[in-house]
């Protein structure tokens, strides 16, 4: 039979189920503002029965109720929504990031007219026809001067500020790794935690929050993935690849790279292997750093060089009003002190490397003739080499045209003296050096016999840097070492001339092997170059090359700006159903607690009444 105390224990169960109830709504009304806190809500069920429907039990009819008792507390949440935000936030992020870090760039390319690299070049050009028309006059070579200098200033200003923007992104690159670390670490952390919790049978509810709040932290860094299939085992993925296992987190390392303005590259920890990330905060600054701003200094600094290179040679070919002659007209730093540009790459004491930037061939070329050769050339790629066929009918503006057109890393122009000149230009991996000229070969004659460049064909005639004295390959040809990285950020007009204004050559010797005074061709020549096609990638001239650095830096910040906004209104649709389900309602917890409180009470008022009628039981009865 059932105790008399028993509705004693009825009462107390339900007193201490809604105690329960009232409590986990007092929390979640204490953590309505902390962050990635999800509700929770107390489930409740009927206690067992006093009598289950065995063989022994008294024959009566029914079950007698024990009262309520409290099956679980759990939070409120979708983990399927959970997962798509989580898959979908890196979107978010990674355009955000590229539209802050644009906003930077595109001040750099909106300088004011006057001071703007355009607007000195365009000046540095006037200067030299005011020279050509006037090449006796003094004053003329001092604008010259003068002009060069404000150009050379405001190409090393861009520089520096494209360069300072780099080292911004390169400082959040370090921290955000930290970062990554921090979280994969906390994370597996807590998958600990939680799998000891639940062998306890309880229900982690704050623990996971805490971990899925860091789990949302991390994809906006980094395009994760997340498993959940089993819940002894959560993993996050990352590009296919596991970053939490459980307990166990995979961390990154910043390993250095030569060659990269002393930027580092990002690594697993555990294997050394090069890590790639193509979403979130930090794939967005990877890209930025590694392409987009190396995209702009390489740009500027393939302008600066050939720009410096083409003023230079016609310069140092030209007479000065003191008969001075010899002279380049901007400073040019050699990578190398060699001659033959050889070079220790690896360190170990032995050159093992030749850096040469330049060939000129011995050979005057007519650019209408047709070359009456067939064969093919091999000239370095961004990821290996790239092949240049030639016909018998080609001419040799066609096949010069075919090179610059190709996605090698090697270009090709005719120079004032009608020779093949052959440049390397900047490198797409970051591990290969720019301006230096990795392979050159011909399986036919353009290149050998008839460009004066080659001594042989074929591949033991070819020309490859990975060795010293590799000049050896060539048929006599003029060669210039490569000059120090980043030339935008060293270049400045020649201490020679800046000290003698006279130095600077507007004339050419004449046949008679004598300088007239009133010569002004080779400043009539430099001037040109203004609108001669200078080989920058695929511009052909320096105007091509202004239009299209502000056109492509425009259109990228346009682009990342459209993209942010789009994947906003997604996100905010996402963030906002998330918010409805797990959120805390201050008015619906109060609510609850009221609703609780009134069965609380009339707990309350229940054992009163049984203690009532014990009383009357136990201390009348026999009265």
């Amino acid at each position: 039979m059932g105790s008399t105390f028993s509705g004693i224990e009825l009462g107390k169960r339900s007193i201490m189920a809604h105690t329960d109830a009232i409590t986990t709504a007092g929390h979640n009304i204490s953590n309505a503002n902390t962050e990635g806190y999800s509700r929770q809500r107390v489930q409740l069920k009927e206690f067992d029965p006093l009598y289950k429907p065995d063989l022994e039990r008294p024959e009566r009819p029914g079950m007698i109720g024990q009262g309520i008792d409290v099956q679980s507390v759990n939070r409120v949440r979708d983990e399927m929504l959970d997962q798509r935000i989580t898959e979908q936030q890196h979107y978010e992020s990674y355009w955000e990031t590229r539209s802050n870090y644009y906003t930077m760039i595109e001040q750099i390319y909106n300088e004011p007219d006057d001071v703007s690299i355009r607007s000195n070049m365009d000046k540095f050009w006037q200067s030299w026809q005011e020279l050509s028309i006037h090449p006796e006059s003094t004053a003329a070579r001092q604008a010259v001067v003068s002009r060069g200098e404000s150009l050379t200033d405001s190409i090393r200003t861009k520089w520096d500020n494209l360069m300072g923007v780099g080292n911004l992104i390169n400082s959040d690159i370090e921290a955000t790794v930290k970062q990554v670390n921090d979280f994969t670490n906390q994370i597996a952390a807590l998958n600990g935690e939680i799998v000891r919790s639940r062998a306890m049978g309880d229900n982690p509810n704050d623990l996971l929050d805490r971990r899925d709040l860091l789990v949302d932290k991390l994809s906006k860094i980094v395009n994760i993935t997340t498993d959940r299939r089993d819940a002894d085992e959560f993993m996050v993925h990352l590009e296919g690849r596991v970053l939490v296992q459980g307990s166990i987190a995979r961390n990154f390392e910043l390993e250095s790279v030569v060659d990269n303005n002393g930027y580092d590259k990002l690594v697993w920890k555990d294997t050394g292997e090069d890590a790639y990330i193509a979403g979130g905060k930090l794939g967005a600054l990877i890209e930025l750093r590694d392409v987009d701003i190396r995209s702009e200094v390489q740009s500027l600094n393939t302008m600066t060089l050939n720009f410096a290179d083409l003023v230079n040679d016609v310069h140092r070919n030209a007479y000065g009003a003191n008969n001075v002659t010899g002279l380049d007209f901007f400073t040019q730093r050699s990578f190398v002190e060699n001659v033959n540009g050889n070079f220790d790459r690896d360190g170990d004491g032995t050159m093992d490397h030749s850096y040469i930037f330049r060939f000129t061939g011995t050979t005057k070329l007519n650019p209408q003739e047709q070359i009456g050769l067939e064969g093919v050339m091999t000239l370095s790629g961004p990821s290996g080499n790239v092949q240049v066929a030639y016909h018998p009918t080609d001419t040799v503006e066609a096949v010069i045209n075919r090179i610059n057109d190709t996605n090698g890393e090697v270009k090709a122009y005719l120079d004032r003296n009608n020779n093949l000149v052959l440049k390397g230009t900047t490198a797409h991996d970051v591990e290969n050096p720019d301006f230096v000229i990795r392979h050159v070969e011909d399986s036919g004659f353009f290149l050998t016999g008839y460009s004066g460049i080659l001594a042989e064909s074929g591949e033991a005639g070819a020309y490859d840097f990975a060795r010293a004295d590799a000049v050896g390959s060539l048929n006599g040809a003029q060669f210039a070492v490569s000059p120090v990285i980043n030339p935008a950020g060293y270049i400045e007009v020649n201490g020679a001339i800046r000290n003698d204004v006279k130095s600077v050559a507007a004339a050419f010797i004449d046949n008679s092997g004598h300088v007239n005074n009133g010569d002004g061709r080779a400043a009539v020549e430099i001037a040109a170059i203004r609108n001669t096609k200078v080989m920058i990638g695929h511009e052909r001239t320096l105007d091509d090359y202004f239009a299209d650095t502000v056109t492509n830096v425009g259109l990228k910040g346009e682009q990342a700006e459209n993209n942010l906004n789009s994947h906003m209104a997604v996100m905010n649709d996402l963030r906002s159903l998330r918010d409805s389900i797990s959120g805390v309602n201050i008015d619906e917890e109060l609510a609850d607690i009221i609703k609780f409180q009134h069965g609380y009470n009339a707990a309350a008022k229940f054992v009163t009444v049984w203690d009532s009628l014990l009383d009357t039981v136990i201390n009348r009865l026999g009265v």
